[in-house]
């Protein structure tokens, strides 16, 4: 399912991107990559963030596997405070909200109540993704497969057959870089002017280096670029000057 959303008359803030944040173009639209990362489109009031991964500690429970349970409300906080930076006006999360199709009916009470909080005043809208393809269970906004909106399309999984226009998750970019004699490598947003590609937002979510087989044919390779999450800061890094 498409869904489109106009653009109704709105008050929409054009401030500068905040210190450490990178401000970049995605196919003449206006974004701003955020350290914590989040990606703000100013001109469009909206805040987008994927691979979320709520309830993974509580999805691996289930099978017998013991994680820590602390990873949703710590990525609810991060959620929070770059909702906080922004007061955007539209979020959108890109799909892989929870981490498997029970996580959003188990969600406990408190948890769902944080939402509930963050969405108030909001229009928000859950993308679907592979791990959760069914939509969320009494929490604010819609579900949809996917979004058009201002210009861009807004989906889980990347496009093979045009990326003109998209912005994506599944994949979890990231990339190393050499740095004072050392490699340190780092989730990013992945763009090439016309394509985006999002970091995972959830604190137990893991990376696909840029040179993995599955982002092939994705990228304009010359025009692209990582712009990698750093403590406090976003540290944009042109394809070729990556450690392969």
């Amino acid at each position: 399912m498409l869904t489109r959303i106009g653009l109704a008359a709105r008050t929409l803030s054009t401030t500068a991107a905040p210190s450490g944040a990178e401000e970049i173009v995605v196919h003449g639209v206006s974004a701003v990559c955020d350290p914590l990362g989040g990606l703000y489109l100013p001109e469009l009031g909206m805040l987008v963030v994927s691979d979320l991964h709520l309830e993974k500690g509580a999805a691996f429970a289930r099978r017998g596997m013991m994680l820590p349970p602390y990873d949703t409300i710590a990525t609810l906080n991060i959620l929070s405070a770059v909702i906080t930076r922004y007061d955007p006006k539209v979020v959108v999360s890109l799909g892989d909200n929870f981490h498997d199709r029970k996580g959003s009916q188990l969600l406990p009470a408190d948890l769902r109540a944080l939402i509930t909080n963050m969405a108030r005043g909001r229009d928000w809208i859950w993308i679907n993704g592979n791990h959760d393809p069914d939509g969320t269970v009494d929490l604010p906004g819609i579900s949809t497969d996917e979004l058009l909106y201002g210009g861009l399309v807004f989906r889980h999984e990347p496009s093979l057959i045009s990326g003109k226009g998209e912005v994506a998750g599944h994949l979890h970019p990231s990339a190393t870089v050499r740095r004072r004699e050392k490699s340190v490598r780092r989730a990013c947003f992945a763009s090439d002017g016309q394509r985006l590609l999002m970091p995972a937002f959830g604190v137990f979510a893991g990376g696909l280096d840029l040179n993995h087989k599955a982002m092939h044919g994705l990228f304009d390779r010359e025009a692209l670029v990582a712009h990698l999450l750093g403590r406090d800061r976003i540290y944009s890094v042109r394809y070729g000057n990556l450690i392969g």
